[in-house]
Parts: C-alpha cells; sequence; structure tokens
C-alpha cells in the first residue's frame, strides 16, 4: 500500500529526495524511519495533513525537509548535506492515529513501505 523510492549512493554532502506514494487512501500522518544494519529502527521525520504540521528528528533537522502532495497521496524527504551516517534504510511508514507524544516511535505506525537504500560514501 505503500511505496518509497528514492535511495541510492551519493557523496558525503550530496543530496537525494525519497518518495512515498500511498495507493488507494489518503493517510493524516505519513513519515520516514531509517534502519542502519545492526541499529533500530530510528524515527526521521513525519507530515501530519491535519494543520500541515512537520516533525524531525534532532539529526534530521536544519538538513532535511518533509514535505506532501495530498492530491497524489505522496510524502517526499528531501535529504542536503548527506553524511556517511546517514547510510541506512529509509522506509515510509503511516498511520490516521498516532498520538503526537508518540510519532517518534515506530510502534505507533501500522503502515510500512518496503524501505529503500540511502548510502552516502565519505
Amino acid at each position: 500500500q505503500l511505496q518509497a523510492c528514492g535511495g541510492g549512493l551519493v557523496q558525503a554532502g550530496g543530496s537525494l529526495r525519497l518518495s512515498c506514494t500511498s495507493s488507494g487512501r489518503t493517510f493524516i500522518f505519513m513519515g520516514w524511519f531509517r534502519q542502519a544494519p545492526g541499529k533500530e529502527r530510528e524515527f526521521v521525520a513525519v507530515f501530519k495533513k491535519r494543520g500541515m504540521f512537520t516533525y524531525y528528528s534532532d539529526s534530521a533537522k536544519g538538513r532535511f525537509t518533509i514535505s506532501r502532495d495530498n492530491a497524489k497521496n505522496t510524502v517526499y524527504l528531501q535529504m542536503n548535506s548527506l553524511k556517511p551516517e546517514d547510510t541506512a534504510v529509509y522506509y515510509c511508514a503511516a498511520d490516521d492515529n498516532v498520538i503526537m507524544s508518540s510519532m517518534r516511535s515506530a510502534s505507533a505506525y501500522d503502515y510500512w513501505g518496503q524501505g529503500t537504500q540511502v548510502t552516502v560514501s565519505s
């Protein structure tokens, strides 16, 4: 139901844009998580449709921008000034019922995309 794409290999300091499209329905919350090898899945950013609210992790703030095209049921993650530590599989997540205090928790989201690999070389 969620299809993510846009990952790839980029040098440090470069940029990538990820996209995630929901087929068949619109979600109130759409966001991104990432998981590096041997690490837990961590929150990156989320976009709440109502109120156009966005929220970022500390590591994403200032470098990444999440946006949303409601007509296309698509959320984007523009990633600039990429660092080797950004290397991970990036997952799109979505749900309608997310408590604000739980936005950073992967368990708050029931719908997930298949993941797209982002590799940043030094």
